[in-house]
């Protein structure tokens, strides 16, 4: 099963991954990356392990998989972590760290800044080590005037000092680290793959809501991602469709109480959670408009998909939302809710515009992004680091 094709021996390169909380799982952008790549890519020849944070909330379709410790080829591993805010991904990574170190591993494949504190321990074993950043974490709001701040900086000149490649999934960051570091970046972004969409079925019982009825926001539920703009501009639209919020609010309790502060009083804001599944694709597949009004993104996995299943796309202009989109997209400016508005009412008015940019959405998302694409361009990376290059 993990043969790959044209390699010059039968032995099976070995590759470690950490800095995920789990996997499988959709509860992050990182468990997501790694939940879809590395199925692909052990089918090239590569054995790969990943080492789970113990303890972490696991979704109830993953969770057998998750205790038989094999998900789709990648063996999966748990790791010790200290259950408290800021020491659970310190402490997972250390001991990831360590038991990659020591363990027979060609690559250690780092995900994030934070853990990559811990880079410098398979690196004086001998490792060959690569890191990905799914975004500059430092700047996100729940760290801000926070040791952890100074931890995640410290994480990010530790990795470009001991990293054998750094992967961004931006232009944007890979000139960051350009301009900041002289240190030189491979771009690789992530993937989508063309999803079959579904009635509103489980939406409608669930929620009340049908095809075309509703504007939609699927996130993680922190500061950074810009909700509380939306709600607001939401409450100053002339519409008798409802806002859908979905998602989980992480180490971001706070943030969520403040929302739906903002929100009470509104019966047609609704609040789902978490959501996965046919759920999750249903949501996708009837929304009106899809609404992304992020301050700080790596490369948000849920605008490709949403894209994917042939939404109409409201973004906001940073730079890492316009690189995906191109002119497929409406764009607001960034915490500008009166601008939001804006661009919501016209779209509200004018039902002939969702459908024009729903037309070729999809088409362009899956052409463009591919996990196909994702896993060859980083199978390319690995053979580079181990000086395998065809």
């Amino acid at each position: 099963m993990f043969q790959r094709s044209g390699l010059k021996s039968e032995k099976k390169k070995k590759i470690a991954v950490l800095g995920q909380k789990s996997v499988p799982s959709r509860r992050g952008g990182i468990e997501q990356v790694v939940t879809n790549m590395y199925p692909i890519i052990t089918e090239h020849g590569y054995q790969v392990t990943c080492y789970n944070r113990r303890g972490e909330c696991k979704e109830n379709e993953y969770g057998e998989i998750i205790r038989e410790r094999y998900y789709q080829g990648i063996l999966l591993k748990t790791v010790p972590a200290i259950k408290k805010r800021g020491l659970s991904a310190v402490t997972s990574s250390f001991f990831a760290a360590v038991f990659s170190a020591v363990g027979k591993y060609d690559i250690v494949h780092f995900h994030a800044e934070g853990p990559c504190a811990m880079i410098w321990i398979p690196k004086l074993f001998g490792k060959k080590c690569i890191a990905t950043v799914h975004g500059l974490d430092w700047q996100r709001d729940k760290w801000k005037n926070s040791l952890g701040t100074g931890y995640i900086k410290l994480g990010e000149k530790i990795m470009v000092r001991w990293a054998d490649e750094i992967i961004v999934l931006s232009e944007n960051i890979k000139n960051y680290f350009s301009n900041t570091y002289g240190r030189e970046c491979t771009y690789i972004p992530n993937g989508v793959a063309l999803p079959k969409r579904r009635p509103a079925n489980i939406i409608e019982e669930k929620f009340g809501v049908t095809r075309n009825s509703y504007y939609c926001t699927l996130s993680r539920l922190a500061e950074e991602k810009g909700i509380h703009y939306l709600i607001r501009a939401y409450q100053n639209l002339s519409t008798d469709k409802k806002l859908v919020i979905a998602g989980h609010s992480g180490d971001s309790d706070d943030y969520v109480r403040q929302l739906k502060e903002i929100a009470s009083g509104n019966p047609n804001i609704i609040f789902t959670g978490f959501v996965t599944g046919e759920l999750l694709a249903e949501l996708y597949s009837n929304a009106y408009v899809y609404i992304l009004p992020s301050n700080l993104e790596g490369m948000p996995l849920t605008l490709l998909e949403a894209m994917s299943y042939g939404c109409c796309v409201i973004g906001s202009d940073i730079p890492e939302i316009m690189e995906v989109v191109e002119d497929k997209a409406v764009i607001f400016r960034k915490g500008d809710e009166k601008d939001l508005t804006r661009k919501m009412q016209m779209l509200e008015d004018q039902p002939e515009i969702v459908e024009e940019y729903r037309k070729h959405v999809a088409e362009f998302i899956t052409q463009k992004y591919s996990w196909k694409k994702t896993a060859d361009m980083t199978i390319a990376l690995y053979d580079k680091v181990m000086g395998m290059e065809r």
